[in-house]
């Protein structure tokens, strides 16, 4: 078979990106009322999502099944080959089956389109051939057809798996903002990892209490100068009788009082306080907080609700402690 494609391998790469491309871009005037219907189905599920698949559409089919798993919708992956053997028990009356098939003819999938349909499970073909077997069988078919592969044989599949990956996560974000889901159960679904740990809220993070380094606004500097010592963050809150905050003193503003006057410990904190800080509130993302002490170049924050009463101290090694950057 004689290639249309360039030898040279960087051209060849760059040509494999633009027809993979336009594979994915063609998909766009195919998001009609089957996809929505689709989307309908996954959400109203009463059972799981098993998504099924054979060879490289099956890896696909995994992937898909994690993304919706970890977007609020109950999926699992039930290899083809298997469910013939044994594992069709996976599925309960009420569950949607999303098979997975290039062709939509692929010999294990077909073989267990009868059982689906026995078990009162309901099927959703994701293919690149609607004219299929397996088409024809769906109550709903995602078109994730293409006009050629990006192997120079036109033969591995690469434009092919590429489609279907791109259409099974615009299903499965098109059923999680059909779902409300929000970026608190993200986070809950991802305790363990990068992503869920950039979504802690600062209130996770926060110092409260006796914890907080705190000093009222009338306090001599040297009740400060102990308290930044004694909580070592190098900072301390002011706050005022009624839980307001007043201000934020630091070690910095310590020193450079102490350059300036002879006596500086008998100043009261009001003096040399900054009274205008920066601040966050509780409900800010931890990612939210990094930003602003690296914007702002410093190293804490006082915590407080709208009424600028405290809640909390957040320090930056706070944020480096989750390894979340």
């Amino acid at each position: 078979m004689t290639s249309s494609l360039p030898h040279d391998p960087g051209e060849l790469a760059r040509e494999v990106l633009r027809i993979e491309a336009r594979a994915i871009a063609d998909l766009a005037l195919r998001i009609d009322a089957s996809f929505l219907r689709a989307v309908e189905l996954l959400y109203g599920c009463n059972g799981r999502v098993v998504v099924t698949g054979m060879g490289k559409s099956g890896i696909i089919g995994k992937k898909i099944a994690a993304t919706l798993a970890s977007t609020g919708t109950p999926a699992l992956f039930l290899h083809a080959a298997e469910a013939v053997h044994g594992d069709l028990g996976m599925l309960v009356p009420g569950d949607v089956v999303l098979a997975v098939s290039g062709s939509g003819e692929t010999g294990e999938i077909l073989r267990v389109l009868e059982t689906i349909r026995r078990i009162g499970a309901t099927l959703v073909a994701l293919t690149g051939s609607p004219a299929s077997t397996l088409a024809r069988n769906a109550e709903c078919v995602l078109d994730a057809s293409i006009g050629r592969e990006a192997c120079p044989l036109d033969l591995a599949p690469t434009a092919s798996t590429t489609a279907l990956l791109a259409m099974g996560d615009a299903l499965a974000m098109a059923v999680m903002q059909r779902r409300g889901f929000t970026a608190e159960e993200f986070a809950a679904r991802h305790p363990g990892g990068t992503l869920g740990r950039k979504l802690v809220r600062v209130a996770t993070l926060m110092h409260v209490g006796d914890a907080m380094p705190r000093v009222a606004p009338s306090a001599p500097l040297a009740d400060a100068l102990k308290e930044i010592s004694a909580k070592r963050f190098g900072a301390a809150l002011v706050v005022d009788d009624k839980g307001t905050l007043a201000g934020v003193i630091t070690d910095g503003d310590l020193r450079r009082l102490m350059q300036r006057l002879e006596r500086p410990l008998q100043c009261r904190v009001e003096e040399a306080m900054t009274r205008t800080p920066t601040t966050i509130g509780p409900d800010e993302l931890a990612a939210a907080a990094l930003r602003l002490l690296e914007e702002r170049r410093i190293t804490s924050l006082p915590v407080v609700d709208a009424d600028r009463r405290v809640l909390g101290f957040l320090h930056l090694h706070d944020l480096w402690r989750t390894q979340m950057f």
